[in-house]
C-alpha cells in the first residue's frame, strides 16, 4: 500500500519493480530445501555455510516483520494527518497547476489511503490525496 503524506511527492510506481526483484519467506525456504536435497553426498555443504544461510533467513524474517510494522505505522500516521485536517482551511494543488483554497469537510479511508473532501468557492472537490495539500491554514 502506498502511503501519502501532506506535500509529499507522489510515488511513480517504482515499488512494483522492486517487489519483483525480492524473494519472500516461502521462496527462501524452497531454495534452502532444494539446496539440501540436491547437494553432492560425497562433498556435503559445510556446517558453517548452513549456519550462515540460517542467519540470513533469520535476518530476512526480521526485516519482513519490520517492514510490516513500519507500513502499519505509516498508515496510521497518514490517517492521523488526514483527520487533523478536518475543518481546516487548505490550499489544494490542481492538476492544471494552480492552487485552490477550501475547507476540509470529510475524510474517506480507502485501500489506497485517506481521501479528503474539500468545499471550495467553486464547489465540492472529492478524492483529494494528501500530497495535493500544499498549505494548511489555522
Amino acid at each position: 500500500m502506498a502511503i501519502d503524506a501532506i506535500g509529499a511527492v507522489v510515488n511513480n510506481g517504482s515499488s512494483s519493480v522492486q517487489a519483483r526483484n525480492t524473494i519472500d519467506q516461502e521462496g527462501f525456504i524452497k531454495l534452502f530445501l532444494s539446496q539440501l536435497q540436491f547437494q553432492d553426498p560425497l562433498e556435503p555443504v559445510d556446517n558453517r555455510e548452513f549456519l550462515a544461510q540460517l542467519a540470513q533467513f533469520s535476518n530476512l524474517e526480521q526485516s519482513r516483520q519490520l517492514s510490516i510494522n513500519m507500513e502499519g505505522m505509516l498508515t496510521m500516521e497518514s490517517s492521523s494527518q488526514a483527520l487533523g485536517l478536518l475543518n481546516r482551511s487548505v490550499d489544494i494543488v490542481q492538476a492544471a497547476g494552480g492552487n485552490i483554497a477550501g475547507t476540509v469537510t470529510a475524510v474517506q479511508f480507502t485501500t489506497s489511503g485517506p481521501e479528503l473532501t474539500v468545499n471550495t468557492a467553486v464547489g465540492v472537490l472529492t478524492g483529494i490525496r494528501l500530497p495535493q495539500v500544499s498549505l494548511v491554514k489555522l
